[in-house]
């Protein structure tokens, strides 16, 4: 039977742990006092050594093994994927700006490019790509106001739903 390669990754480091701290035991305590203490420091130094990799042998594993909801709940996809929904509300902001002549043609041009660069990003969800996909749309075209909301809206409540549980 053989053992995962996480297992004897796992064994070769607490044996080299446990090595250097009964050695760093025998050094301490013949310093100290003579070899009895170096005997009893070895001792204590390896056996806590042993025990705290024992005890650390979960957490080892799942860094070799990681949980696919864990990788979910990660965050760093909710974080694009609100960045994607301010990006586009800003956009959204500039094609239907509250007074007229409010926003430049230029500036109108550099949110809508943005808007497009974090909605294509690799790292978002599909279901956030998709409704980002209908909100720009939406807003590209520019004339009917409350499409553009309930596209928003849309895309709001997809951000929303693709939250990790907390």
């Amino acid at each position: 039977m053989t053992s995962p390669l996480a297992t004897r990754i796992h064994l070769l480091i607490t044996f080299v742990l446990v090595t250097c701290a009964t050695l760093g035991g025998v050094c301490f305590g013949l310093l100290m006092g003579g070899r009895t203490t170096a005997l009893v420091a070895a001792g204590a130094a390896g056996l806590g050594a042993g025990i705290g990799s024992f005890l650390a042998r979960r957490q080892i594993a799942a860094l070799f093994h990681p949980d696919p909801d864990a990788i979910r709940a990660d965050g760093y996809a909710e974080g694009i994927a609100d960045a994607v929904l301010v990006t586009i509300a800003t956009y959204q902001a500039a094609v239907f700006p509250l007074t007229p002549d409010g926003v430049s043609e230029t500036e109108r041009q550099a949110r809508r490019t943005l808007a497009y660069r974090a909605a294509a990003y690799d790292g978002l969800p599909l279901a956030v790509r998709v409704s980002a996909a209908e909100a720009l749309e939406a807003v590209d075209q520019g004339v009917d106001t409350k499409r553009a909301q309930a596209a928003m809206r849309a895309l709001a409540l997809t951000v929303y739903d693709h939250r990790a549980e907390r």
